[in-house]
């Protein structure tokens, strides 16, 4: 038994490859491959989208009778994934893409439509300077002019740059940081001084409030003494009990009920009492 994993096959001394015969196979037969799609695509059918980068086991084929420049194309056959309808698309090697055939169509893309947009543009300005050279002097004087105009915002966007490379963004910080602490430190002390000034005004308030109280306490009391006082010396004689007999009997009344106030009443008493009896002996004294 000979080997298997051979690289050289043995050929008898007799063999002529002219001899085999050829296998005769058709040019449009089609084989069945494995590849993505090229694009995003929507089934005309069922409206299903197909995804670009979707796996296909796809049929391929040379399209006949289309070259580009000596270059073959092919045409691939894949079914929609929903309701199994056949899309067809082929190569275009002339813009290096793929062209929607049949059985769907190709979703918007815009940068395919600028480009060839910019194709068309460029191609009709070669045609134009072909046979008019007075449009060839114009557009290299537009060209010159936009080629300055970029030239110039280079240049500013440069400089624009250097200012800002040479612009300390940290010392900047910095300085903003102290500005913003001074800012709450004078805050604060404004607070402090309103504080300060608030609880001035209400002791001044308070001691003004004291004052008039006391004043209104003497003029009070200077009223009582006055009433009290006999307008006459004989006064004192003709009343049946003083003033001082009838506040100080007030006072006994309204503080019997403290009996360690006893003492010091019966003493006031006697102080009022002798007092008034010595009033007495005087304004007669003096009346003799």
């Amino acid at each position: 038994m000979s080997e298997r994993k051979v690289l050289n096959k043995y050929y008898p001394p007799d063999f002529d490859p002219s001899k085999i015969p050829k296998l005769k196979l058709p040019k449009d037969r089609q084989y069945v491959v494995r590849l993505m799609a090229p694009f995003n695509m929507r089934c005309k059918t069922c409206g299903e989208y197909i995804y670009k980068g979707k796996k296909f086991n796809a049929r391929k084929e040379t399209v006949q009778n289309e070259l580009y420049m000596g270059l073959p194309i092919f045409r691939f056959y894949i079914k929609c994934t929903r309701c199994l309808a056949e899309i067809t698309f082929k190569t275009d090697p002339e813009n290096t893409d793929y062209a929607m055939e049949h059985g769907a169509t190709r979703n918007f893309q815009a940068e395919k439509l600028v480009e060839d947009e910019e194709k068309r543009i460029q191609q009709e300005r070669e045609e134009e300077e072909l046979n008019n050279p007075m449009k060839v002097l114009e557009n290299r004087t537009k060209d010159s002019k936009l080629e300055m105009e970029v030239l110039e915002n280079l240049q500013e966007l440069k400089e624009l740059n250097q200012r800002q490379a040479q612009v300390d963004f940290e010392g900047m910080i910095d300085r903003y940081r102290d500005i913003e602490k001074r800012e709450k430190e004078r805050e604060k002390e404004e607070d402090e001084r309103e504080t300060k000034e608030m609880l001035d005004r209400a002791l001044v308030k308070r001691l003004r409030d004291s004052d008039s109280d006391s004043e209104k306490e003497e003029a009070s009391s200077s009223t009582q003494t006055k009433e009290s006082s006999p307008d006459k010396p004989t006064d004192i004689l003709t009343t049946d009990k003083p003033p001082e007999a009838q506040s100080l009997a007030t006072n006994i009344l309204g503080s019997f009920h403290d009996p360690g106030h006893l003492t010091l009443i019966k003493v006031k008493c006697t102080l009022h009492s002798v007092l008034g009896l010595w009033q007495a002996h005087f304004h007669i004294f003096k009346l003799s």
